[in-house]
């Protein structure tokens, strides 16, 4: 009887890369821009529904913040840059 041998497949050492946690922009309640002008600027920044962009400027004026983007730094930068060209108050954080 003759002995098979199956050679072992090479290995590679896995190594964990680090991952940034994503960013956050945040659209602070102002009280100085009316809800249509958030949700149209809100519809511009994120690509949302007029029904959306509704919902979250009911949120920022009920609650005084919301979260409008969560995402790479340079994605999170790009959509407060849209929303502070108004005068919106934005701020981008890492979480």
């Amino acid at each position: 009887m003759v002995e098979q041998v199956v050679p072992k497949p090479e290995t590679e050492d896995v190594v964990d890369e680090a991952v940034a946690p994503p960013w956050m922009t945040i659209l602070h309640n102002c009280e100085c821009h009316t809800f249509e002008q958030v949700v149209k600027q809100l519809q511009k920044a994120i690509a949302c529904s007029e029904a959306e962009g509704w919902e979250i400027a009911w949120q920022v004026h009920n609650t005084g913040k919301a979260v409008v983007k969560i995402g790479p730094e340079a994605e999170c930068v790009r959509v407060g840059n849209i929303l502070a060209s108004i005068g919106l108050v934005v701020t981008v954080v890492q979480s």
